[in-house]
């Protein structure tokens, strides 16, 4: 089960100083693969990036979103089988739009949790009006007002309200469906370049799911921004019609929903990614614990309790303290 973060911005938003200085920070434990596309752009100090990890790989050949079919993923295919990743960033050209790396990355069976979109809270007035950098955020479920430290609280308030008026315009929808690809989204402010850890808050693998499963009642873990981690146990056999009903009911403020899951009518055990709205299923072949859902969002108390009241297989775990 891979991970995989896209990230896209307009040239100057800052995308790989974020990019390099977030993956240091944070993931020292992980084995990370960074795929840089450049495309015209010069800045990137091809040292720097080897310092974040020893296996850099840069696909520069051409744009990737030109040959996105053959040469994106038969790269990626590459370094998945030369380094087994446990999370893969892409950092998308400045002139490129994410959403058919994203779709790539799907059809090779990546779990992408986020497409996070980096916009240069003081200078985005001065490259807004172009499409490209419309539709990184339309495509983006992640939005990340880079530089704040720059700006005024009037400067940031107003470009809070234009980025979110740009992303209600240019979301991006299904052409089959016509429904939204990402339900909702998550607008988030830093200042020089390091994204909190919440962003990747809730990127587990397997094994560590099944982890929370043996333990589920200790408590609640919240992070410093107000996110939420909230556990529930399944405490009925279900179907997976129930399941894929409870996904498609969830609020906005709930971002990303993991869970392992046995169900009557499916054979085996199914692990569940949902990131923003998108959902991915996978087999397990052996899970002996109880079947769980852990959601995580911005004050997601109330919500995962109206959600327990509506879908009565969920047994949610309040705050306990357990007497040895």
């Amino acid at each position: 089960m891979i991970h995989a973060f896209i990230i896209t911005g307009f040239l100057g938003s800052g995308k790989s100083t974020l990019l390099t200085d977030t993956v240091k920070k944070h993931f020292k434990d992980k084995n990370i693969a960074i795929i840089v596309n450049e495309f015209g752009e010069v800045g990137i100090d091809q040292t720097i990036l080897k310092n974040v990890h020893s296996d850099v790989i840069q696909i520069s050949d051409g744009c990737i979103c030109c040959q996105l079919s053959e040469e994106f993923e038969s790269g990626v295919i590459e370094i998945i089988n030369k380094f087994n990743p446990d999370i893969i960033f892409v950092e998308t050209a400045g002139i490129t739009e994410p959403f058919p790396i994203f779709m790539s990355m799907q059809n090779l069976g990546l779990i992408v949790d986020g497409v996070i979109c980096v916009v240069d809270a003081k200078n985005y007035a001065s490259y807004m009006h172009n499409s490209t950098a419309k539709y990184q955020v339309g495509g983006a479920n992640i939005i990340v007002l880079n530089k704040t430290d720059l700006t005024t609280q009037e400067e940031l308030a107003q470009a809070k309200k234009d980025i979110t008026v740009i992303k209600e315009e240019f979301n991006i929808k299904s052409n089959f469906t016509g429904k939204t690809v990402f339900n909702n989204y998550f607008l988030h402010t830093i200042e020089r370049g390091i994204l909190n850890k919440e962003v990747f808050e809730g990127v587990y693998q397997v094994e560590e799911i099944v982890g929370l499963a043996k333990e589920y009642h200790h408590t609640d873990h919240i992070t410093n921004d107000s996110i939420i981690q909230k556990i529930a146990k399944i405490n009925r056999e279900v179907c997976f019609n129930e399941v894929d009903s409870l996904l498609n009911n969830l609020p906005r403020n709930i971002y990303r929903a993991k869970g392992i899951i046995k169900m009557q009518d499916v054979l085996k055990p199914l692990v569940v990614n949902y990131s923003f709205g998108n959902v991915t299923f996978e087999e397990l072949d052996q899970f002996e614990e109880d079947s769980i859902f852990v959601f995580i969002g911005e004050d997601i108390d109330k919500d995962v309790i109206e959600l327990a009241k509506k879908f009565d297989y969920l047994n949610v775990f309040a705050h306990e303290h357990h007497h040895h």
